[in-house]
Formats: structure tokens, sequence, C-alpha cells
């Protein structure tokens, strides 16, 4: 397994999740504990980094505390920290299983439509929505997940809940639990030179070596397109993280989004988790991915596939960062896409060139391949993640977004 990267949570059983089968809790509860001395440090970390690289701009975040499994009784759940504990609780119903994984990225802002219903599984954004999918094909499979503690990788089973929790018929069988953050925290404490220090402060004053740490969620894209090839880009020199290194298209949700969905016009620092519900942030997560891929890619989301929660995955080199990974389909060959790539999206600066590859190259990606040396941890937690869960091989090519692209960006 690679030291850079780690599978938190996977859902094979499924071939991933959709977006009515996800929701998630928020809560002050989920943000990251804080002292006065580490506000000092996170200020200075920020002053230095702002004059060394004056484009980056703070922002808030989601910051994943931990998350839920289903289990068989829908009234009962337990918590599942994302913590390196060297047990995790589970659902009364749960079994654990021993065993090893085999092979184990800031968007502008826009005003999107709400869609609450359950059955729409992503929002385009443009104020357009999918059309709903059958998820009865999943009825009789478990969830399976895994969470990497230091170095050490333990595989779990849950059980498919016997009742449908939502409203309209489909069972939730993932809750992440989120409070915020922002990237001026997640610089000042995740990349700190302290880390291991703060790691071992939160473990002890609160049982949680992640407590003091920002653990922003970030979101990324597997994107496969119509000829069988799936899409890497070359990060620039102007990205904050891993410069010059392959990555999958990709970013963060955005807590502004959400608030702007829900007609609340504030800055940044005025954010806080009860201006926001639960069904806009699962939206918010899975749209966000596409509009990553339509902004650094230049694609339309009218070519793009529903996005396919296939897990989350832990980056290493930046203290076990948390990132949600999907499979996107989309209905353009590799031709049209590079096209586009050179025409230049929104995000165009963000990288430098767009390399293809095909899916049995991906799924045959290991520490032994010349290319893997240059993903970046990012892609390859993603890899990693397409490599267990193969979104594509039972479900094929998914629902198009039903949408006009937007020409005025």
């Amino acid at each position: 397994m690679d030291p850079d990267v780690s599978v938190l949570l996977h859902c094979a059983a499924w071939r991933g999740l959709l977006q009515s089968q996800v929701q998630v809790e928020l809560s002050e509860r989920f943000n990251r504990q804080t002292d006065p001395s580490l506000e000092h440090q996170i200020e200075e970390v920020w002053r230095k980094r702002v004059s060394e690289e004056p484009w980056l701009f703070n922002g808030s975040k989601f910051r994943l505390h931990s998350f839920c499994l289903a289990s068989s009784s829908y009234v009962s759940s337990e918590h599942s920290p994302c913590t390196h504990q060297r047990q995790m609780p589970l659902s009364d119903s749960a079994k654990q299983q021993e065993g090893e994984f085999k092979h184990s990225r800031q968007r502008r802002e826009e005003t999107v439509a709400i869609n609450d219903s359950l059955h729409d599984a992503v929002q385009s954004r443009l104020d357009k929505r999918n059309r709903p999918v059958s998820h009865g094909e999943h009825e009789d499979h478990g969830l399976s997940q895994a969470s990497s503690i230091d170095g050490e990788t333990k595989s779990i089973t849950a059980e498919h809940p016997s009742k449908n929790t939502d409203d309209q018929g489909t069972a939730t069988l993932l809750t992440l639990r989120l409070g915020l953050t922002c990237y001026k925290d997640y610089l000042g404490t995740n990349w700190s030179c302290r880390v291991a220090e703060l790691r071992q402060r939160g473990e002890v004053q609160f049982g949680d070596p992640l407590a003091l740490l920002a653990q922003p969620l970030g979101v990324g894209g597997v994107l496969c397109t119509d000829d069988g090839q799936v899409v890497l880009i070359r990060r620039s020199q102007r990205v904050a993280e891993a410069a010059e290194l392959l990555d999958i298209p990709g970013g963060h949700p955005e807590p502004k989004v959400v608030c702007e969905r829900l007609g609340q016009l504030v800055c940044e620092e005025q954010i806080s988790v009860d201006m926001m519900q639960q069904r806009p942030v699962v939206s918010e997560l899975f749209s966000s991915v596409c509009a990553e891929i339509r902004d650094e890619v230049n694609i339309p989301l009218s070519s793009l596939g529903e996005p396919v929660l296939m897990g989350v995955a832990l980056n290493h080199t930046s203290a076990g960062r948390p990132s949600a990974e999907f499979y996107v389909s989309c209905s353009l060959t590799s031709d049209e896409v590079r096209k586009l790539y050179l025409k230049g999206g929104a995000e165009a600066s963000e990288s430098t060139d767009i390399i293809f590859l095909g899916r049995t190259e991906v799924l045959q990606l290991d520490r032994s391949s010349p290319l893997w040396s240059e993903l970046c941890p990012s892609a390859k937690g993603a890899v990693l993640l397409y490599q267990t869960v193969k979104p594509d091989s039972e479900r094929g090519q998914s629902t198009r977004h039903d949408t006009t692209e937007d020409t005025s960006r």
C-alpha cells in the first residue's frame, strides 16, 4: 500500500452510492477543536503563505468529523469516527472482518436552484433537474468500507437496512457528519510542521488525534469518456499542493454555495452550520464534482453522467485529509474532451496538460507502475477506490444531465 494514501470508506457492495442514498448530519460539535496558541500559529502560517502566494484566498469548507453506517434496523446506527483509532464502533448488527485492500482538490461561486427531491441524484447547478434513478438492484447488498489506521487496514461490512429511511422509498446507506472549517485553518493545521504535536495534543485532550486538525472534505472525479478513457490533468505550478503531478478533476463542496441556494448572501467569515440544511448540503457534495469537471476540463454539464460516490480516501501527505471520490461518465470521446480542454475552461490556469488512460490500464495501476509516481495523492486515492468499487462494471453508462450548458461562462 502507498504510504501517501489510504481508503477510509468504500462502497463496493453497491458499486458506489447515489445522492439519494447519502445524507449528512450538520453540527458545530463536528468543528475543529482549538485554543489561543494554535490560533496564533494558524495566523502566522497564513500571513506567510499569502505573502508568498498572493493568489491564495480563504474560504469556508466542510469538515468531515465522522461517518455513520446504516444498521439492519433503521432506528439504530453507531458513530464511526474518522480518526485513527484501533477499533471503530459499528452498528449492532455489523460484523467486522480482518483483511487488506489490494490496491487502497476552490470552485467559483454560482447561484443554483435547490432540488429537494430524494430521487434527484445530482443537481446540474444550471436550474435543471436530473431524471430519477431506481435503486431496487441494491436491495440485497451490504455496505463495504475500510479504515486505514496508522498503516494498518481493517475492512468493515454493515448489513443493508431492512427498512427505508427516506420518505420516498430510498434507503439512506451512509451519513457523513460534517462541521465547518476553512482553507486557512487547513494550511495552519494539516500542513503545519507541528502536525505530529497537534495530533498528540488532540489524542490527550480530546481522545481524538484529529480533533485539532481542519480536515476539510474535498471531492474528486474519476471521469470516463465514451470511448473508455479516464481523464487525468497535470497540475500547474500555481496550485497550493502537488504542483506538476497528475490529478483527477476536483476541489471542494462550498458552504457558501449552499447558503446562496437558501437565499442567504453572506461573506465567508459569517457562515455557520445553522444557516444550512441537510439536503442542499448533500446536493452540493454531489454537484460540486461536476462543476469542477466543467471548470477544469471545460466539459459541458449536459455531457456528464450522474456522479456515483465510490468512497472517501485519506491523503497522508496532509495528515490524513479526506476526499470524497466519485465516478462520473461522459458522453464525449477522448478526442472531443481534448479539444474542449485546449479551448480552456474557467479554471484553466490550474493545469497544463490532459492525459488519457484506458480503463484497463487504470485498473492495473499500482506502485510498480512507472506512472504511479506521477500521480498526486488525491489521484492515487481515487484510483484505489475505482479499482475496489468498479462503479462502471454493473451500472454501465449513468444518466446524462438533462440540461443546457450555460454559454455565458
